[in-house]
């Protein structure tokens, strides 16, 4: 990799705008400061009237928060998406491919590429899925893939999001707030749309459908209900696509099969687009205790009867130590060498890794292997030394635990303030949909912004927010040239 030289997507600070930002910067320098702080309070006020909260678990005000929304938009080029939508049809056809077997022949722990232990003692590896295959052979029909960008061509996969990916409802209203609020400078690009990832979605679900020739499949959200952080984006979405938003109770399963609960009668169900976690999808199976699931919905899944989107038992592939194979994987199942690089990793759970780690705790970031949201994870340049002592004992406890990476140099995009302009951190969530048909990516994403200066901590969670993101056709007319 690089050294950790910030690359500014814009060229902003160096006084040097690349052709793509060429409008932005004229828009830029044309806007007055209180234009620009009307626009951010007009982007406040909208999201806060449709409705677009998430909570953040123990905190009281949690209900209430808002993501922020940076109004200056972030711009990639087609050339350089066109170049990032290839490397993640990859990947994701080989995380698929990699769920398929792990669950079945077990090839690649055969040839000895993955230790069979991360996978067989991974909190999130299903025994029942053993022998079994998913609707379709397709596990991932969702995926958030988390790119990071670190110098101009370089794109860098972060992590990999399979089992119940959020954030695609801020990539639809960002884009909605942003054409309402500036539309003149909308105009004024060719930016491919966003707009029809419901219907792409649709189109994914329903071609999972189980049961071929019966008309149209009747598809469900799942939702853990309204006190989950993520209600809001469960609510949106079911509206978007046309679906019932359902919890646990208003479904049930007779006979093998999943019916939900209508003031119709019982009305057979084909797929669940469930956003609830395994462990809470069926009490006779998973936890006893769990009041958000469904009695029987895996006997009526085992038995083909419908199809849980994402699949039961993707979390092995969402886990941070496998994501360090993902390169071997690509390689063992498709025969290619990967388009995307991962950020060099070290794993935790090798005594050399673990010893340098400790060795350079300073100059390192060091996560959970089943973290998420910020949580559970040193960035050790920002950390004390009493943070990073505590840290070093975890690690000792538990290396197994842990993995760690590099400092990342995260590019940086403008954005606007009461202060004026100036770069943040930012990297990049787009949504990848696997159906029949294959894998497609609505070209975008959702944009993370490290809101605080010199932060490289882009989750809401932990004060991150986000903006809006425009895959760009560029001509000597439009924007410039590349």
């Amino acid at each position: 990799m690089p050294a950790p030289l910030f690359f500014d997507e814009m060229g902003l600070e160096k006084k040097d705008v690349r052709p793509l930002y060429r409008h932005i910067e004229q828009w830029l320098e044309d806007t007055p400061a209180d234009v620009l702080a009307a626009r951010r309070a007009q982007a406040e006020y909208m999201f806060r009237r449709i409705g677009i909260t998430f909570g953040v678990y123990g905190d009281k005000d949690a209900a209430e928060r808002l993501i922020p929304f940076d109004i200056i938009p972030r711009l990639i080029s087609r050339a350089e998406w066109t170049r990032l939508e290839a490397g993640l049809v990859q990947r994701v056809n080989a995380l698929n491919l990699f769920l398929r077997d792990v669950y079945g022949p077990r090839a690649i722990l055969k040839e000895g590429l993955i230790p069979p232990e991360l996978i067989l003692r991974n909190p999130y590896y299903r025994p029942e899925m053993i022998g079994r295959r998913a609707p379709h052979d397709i596990w991932v029909h969702i995926a958030g893939i988390d790119i990071v960008r670190v110098d101009g061509d370089a794109f860098y996969v972060l992590e990999d999001n399979a089992r119940t990916p959020s954030g695609v409802s801020y990539m639809l209203e960002n884009r909605e707030v942003t054409m309402r609020l500036m539309p003149d400078l909308f105009a004024q690009h060719r930016v491919a749309p966003v707009e029809d990832y419901p219907d792409a979605l649709l189109s994914c679900l329903r071609s999972v459908a189980p049961r071929a020739g019966y008309g149209e499949a009747v598809i469900v959200l799942l939702t853990p209900g309204p006190f989950n952080s993520a209600y809001y984006e469960h609510s949106f979405l079911a509206d978007k696509l046309g679906v019932e938003l359902v919890e646990g109770r208003d479904l049930f399963v007779a006979e093998e099969v999943v019916y939900m609960r209508t003031t119709r009668g019982p009305q057979r169900v084909d797929v669940i687009y469930r956003r609830v976690d395994d462990d809470f999808l069926d009490p006779l199976v998973f936890n006893p205790g769990s009041m958000l699931g469904v009695p029987g919905l895996m006997g009526a899944y085992l038995a083909g009867n419908v199809t849980i989107a994402n699949a039961v038992g993707t979390g092995v592939a969402d886990d941070k130590a496998l994501y360090s194979y993902v390169p071997d994987i690509i390689r063992f199942y498709l025969g290619e060498d990967p388009l995307l690089q991962n950020v060099p990793t070290f794993r935790c759970r090798e005594p050399a890794a673990l010893s340098h780690v400790l060795d350079n705790l300073s100059n390192l970031v060091v996560k959970e292997v089943n973290g998420s949201g910020g949580y559970g994870m040193l960035v050790g340049p920002h950390a004390s030394a009493a943070q990073r002592e505590i840290f070093a004992a975890k690690l000792k406890a538990d290396p197994a635990n842990f993995i760690a990476q590099p400092t990342l140099a995260l590019s940086t995009c403008p954005a606007s303030f009461d202060s004026g302009v100036s770069p943040r951190h930012v990297d990049l969530r787009p949504f990848a949909l696997s159906g029949t048909n294959g894998v497609k990516i609505v070209p975008g994403g959702l944009t993370r912004v490290a809101l605080t200066e010199g932060s490289l901590v882009v989750n809401s969670s932990q004060g991150g927010g986000t903006k809006d993101t425009w895959i760009v056709d560029i001509d000597a007319g439009v924007g410039g040239s590349a």
